[in-house]
């Protein structure tokens, strides 16, 4: 069926009032969500960003960083390095009201840069109507369960996996590439995995440009905080105990589902390294090939989802990274089998299947095996992405080539489109 002209071709006008209008109406779908989590209880209200601000008035007053807490009934200590304390200082400078309104641009804006993206192929393809599509697209990842987890707690998440995936998929980046994701890792460490990403692409400079990054960030903090920088890298960084309990059902990543499955006992932690290792390897194997390939949003999802698996602690804020899964799987919309999965995948995790499994162990009548296993969907969906990704045919839509002069081996100078023969390639 031909479309008719005003619909493939619009109006200028018609295309940008709908954007401003389908915009307009993605902010107030998410009202509910910010304005419900801006109304909890005061100690259930934002206790992350709480921990950001304690750790910025440290800093200002000159206490000890790793000391501090958060106020009763929290009593929640600074956990990050000390790179993040330092940002959070204009933070403890505001009233705690306007921090937390100010946190939430924080919250959204970076996962509006993350879905950009992660559906850049199926926007192209919107053509005039892509203004509505982002939005729209926008309003369903805020729904996410990991998504509204981030806004729940006030998590800075949104802001390094949109550091990461911006250093990672830009074409031509107006910043040296890998500078970004050094920065991430300063601040939270884990992002440090898409320095491996952008190793195993072939982007050698860049991932070299982000670990020089890292260590300026760190020597820098070094500097303004000396003792706290000693804390942190000699004791404070060996203590998982200080991130909450590791064995919860919010810690979605596989050492998480190994400890609960030892409870009331304690899991090996060679069997976890074992098993983290036999994830990792394939895994980056996995994301080298498709960089390779040219397909790098998947790659980038492939590094993401084995960020939240071999993690010592994954909570379930950490899977906002689905998002980029998501949009990999739909790439430019063209392919049913593809759109459906991932349409599959939005739906699994707009749910809170892990509490699900939670509940399901005070019910006798269910084997704990499954109980448990529910309890740790999440990464267990994870661990299939990684297969389904892995099995997926690529299209010369998902072709998008790194750009600039530190590509991947093999990649073309050409705009995406120019070489033939990618609508099917084997998988492995």
């Amino acid at each position: 069926m031909t479309l008719p002209a005003w619909v493939r071709r619009p109006p200028r006008w018609l295309s940008r009032t709908l954007g401003v209008l389908a915009w307009a109406a993605a902010l107030a779908a998410i009202t509910p969500i910010v304005h419900g989590y801006l109304t909890n209880p005061p100690d259930q209200r934002l206790v992350d960003l709480d921990v950001y601000r304690t750790g910025g008035l440290a800093v200002l007053h000159g206490q000890p960083l790793y000391s501090v807490l958060t106020q009763p009934p929290q009593l929640l200590p600074f956990t990050y390095p000390p790179v993040a304390a330092i940002f959070a200082a204009p933070l403890a400078m505001m009233s705690w009201p306007a921090a937390q309104l100010v946190w939430v641009a924080f919250v959204y804006v970076p996962f509006a840069v993350i879905v950009w993206y992660s559906f850049r192929p199926l926007l192209r393809r919107a053509g005039p109507w892509q203004a509505a599509l982002f939005a729209a697209l926008f309003v369903v990842g805020c729904y996410l369960f990991p998504m509204q987890d981030e806004m729940r707690f006030g998590q800075v998440d949104a802001v390094l996996v949109a550091m990461a995936v911006a250093d990672c998929a830009a074409v031509r980046p107006r910043w040296p590439r890998g500078a970004l994701v050094g920065l991430a890792t300063a601040v939270k460490l884990v992002p440090g995995v898409f320095i491996i990403y952008l190793w195993v692409s072939g982007r050698r400079r860049a991932a070299r440009t982000a670990v020089l990054a890292a260590l300026a960030w760190t020597v820098g903090a070094y500097l303004l905080l000396p003792r706290d920088s000693v804390t942190y890298w000699t004791s404070a960084i060996f203590n998982s105990g200080r991130l909450g309990d590791n064995a919860g059902t919010e810690n979605q990543s596989l050492r998480g589902l190994l400890l609960r499955f030892f409870l009331p006992g304690q899991a090996p932690g060679v069997l976890w390294a074992v098993i983290a290792v036999a994830v990792a390897v394939p895994g980056f194997l996995l994301a080298r090939r498709l960089a390779r390939q040219h397909w790098q949003i998947a790659g980038i999802a492939v590094t993401g989802l084995l960020l939240v698996l071999v993690s010592p602690v994954a909570w379930i804020h950490y899977f906002l990274l689905v998002v980029i899964a998501i949009g990999a799987l739909v790439g430019d919309g063209s392919r049913p089998a593809r759109v459906l999965t991932a349409a599959a995948t939005t739906v699994f995790f707009g749910l809170t299947v892990p509490w699900w499994g939670n509940s399901l162990l005070n019910d006798h009548a269910v084997p704990r095996v499954i109980s448990r296993l529910v309890e740790g969907s999440f990464g267990i969906a994870a661990i299939v992405l990684l297969v389904i990704i892995a099995r997926t045919a690529m299209t010369e839509a998902d072709r998008e080539p790194a750009g600039g002069d530190d590509q991947p081996p093999g990649s073309p100078t050409e705009d995406v489109g120019s070489s033939p023969g990618l609508d099917r390639l084997s998988s492995v």
